[in-house]
């Protein structure tokens, strides 16, 4: 059987398709086109009587529509996509799932070309978002001092909504532009303030992208690693409770050193401080956060959403070490808690590291101590180890006075897998 060859044509924002001669020769050329109604429509007079045209199915059954054309020998099929289908496209879908010699990409101005192009703006100085099928506290990651967002948007993230969210972070002051319709005889570009949007019951055409510049004191959402503890929900109020504490937690995100396509584990995540600065400095890390008390993962939850940290942040309601045989193979692990299992996890997280993955793990009271120094030197000829403690004094006022109270040092523990020496 041979592989069908797909092309995935991007048409532009435009009522007209904008296609290049090796674009239009493709779609001719297919013997099935596929796309919505509405770009169907727009390709419509260029297609002959003997080509068949398709409604794209849902990503569900899209892998199974086109296992069948395949096995009913169609040579080639046109998909259609708006703008650049490999830029917040159909096009990943698809390079995710073929390999590359059954892809051909021709890529068209996308709306987000077009709604820079409409303001002035350079792509290389604004950030895009896409929050199409996403929720609206995604945003919350990406508002920070003196952005310029471009966002795709959905029913579920309106102007009206995107400006609540921008007064609730601090940038009341923040500007929103609404392209509507763009390449379209209809096209409209509006400039709106956050209090106006907030004010009015303005409606938009559902094909639309919002810019937003934001200005404000903002403060609401982190600006540097080391996020307030008194900003985490938690199960005893105020920044306290089973969190990891700010100068700590910056230890503990040191020593693992998160980066792109890391999969880290929180062990013991408690109320997520830990977890959710992971995630939210590193979105193309995937982080598992392992919470198995009710009201801890309650917490852990409000603080996902509080942060916007949902696209890499799973949260797993469960007892480790058992469950962990269940989760996707980490390279990173950091460990807060163990509820008294601390050997049995330490041996099974080691066991599945990767040569050159990290363990961390955190210890307050002294048999866990002294249990993290027999695992350490258990490990001297296949790892490479490094311990410290932090010991944090803060400042308080007492009788009108400044003192300093202390806090319970912590140790941390830090092994990189190596082979036996």
């Amino acid at each position: 059987m041979t592989d069908i060859l797909i092309h995935i044509v991007g048409l532009g924002v435009t009522d007209q398709a904008n296609l290049s001669g090796e674009a239009t020769a493709a779609l001719q050329g297919a013997g099935l086109v596929m796309g919505s109604e509405r770009q169907l429509a727009v390709v419509e007079h260029l297609l002959s009587d003997s080509q068949t045209t398709m409604v794209l199915p849902a990503f569900k059954q899209l892998g199974n529509t086109l296992e069948t054309l395949q096995r009913e020998g169609l040579p080639q099929l046109v998909v259609l996509a708006s703008g650049d289908p490999l830029f917040y496209g159909i096009g990943r879908w698809f390079a995710n799932n073929f390999d590359k010699g059954q892809l051909r990409f021709y890529p068209a101005i996308s709306s987000i070309q077009a709604a820079c192009h409409q303001l002035g703006l350079s792509q290389q100085d604004v950030d895009v978002i896409s929050l199409h099928g996403r929720p609206l506290f995604t945003l919350r990651r990406k508002l920070k001092q003196q952005k310029t967002l471009v966002i795709l948007t959905d029913k579920n993230s309106t102007p009206s909504l995107l400006a609540q969210e921008c007064a609730a972070a601090g940038f009341d002051q923040s500007t929103l532009w609404v392209c509507e319709t763009l390449g379209y005889p209809e096209q409209k570009v509006s400039e709106f303030s956050v209090a106006e949007l907030l004010e009015t019951n303005q409606s938009f055409d559902p094909l639309h992208v919002t810019v937003i510049q934001t200005r404000g004191i903002g403060r609401v959402f982190p600006e540097f690693p080391g996020i307030e503890d008194t900003a985490f929900v938690t199960d005893k109020g105020s920044g306290k409770g089973m969190i990891t504490k700010r100068e700590v937690r910056l230890g503990i995100l040191s020593l693992l050193q998160p980066a792109a396509g890391d999969v880290i584990w929180d062990v013991g995540a408690g109320c997520g401080s830990v977890a959710v600065e992971l995630a939210y400095w590193n979105e193309k890390a995937r982080v598992c956060a392992i919470e198995h008390h009710a009201e801890r993962q309650s917490c852990l939850e409000e603080n996902q959403q509080r942060f916007g940290v949902v696209d890499n942040l799973e949260l797993i309601n469960d007892r480790a070490p058992a469950c962990l045989k269940d989760l996707p193979t980490a390279n990173k692990v950091f460990i807060g808690g163990s509820d008294g299992e601390l050997p049995q996890l330490l041996d099974q997280v080691w066991q599945q590291l990767p040569e050159w993955g990290v363990l961390v793990a955190s210890a307050v009271m002294e048999p866990t101590r002294q249990q993290l120094l027999q695992f350490l030197q258990t490990h001297q000829s296949d790892a490479e180890t490094e311990t410290l403690q932090i010991a944090v004094s803060k400042g308080e006022t007492l009788a009108g006075q400044l003192v300093y109270k202390p806090n319970l040092p912590v140790t941390l523990f830090k092994l990189t897998k190596q082979s036996c020496k």
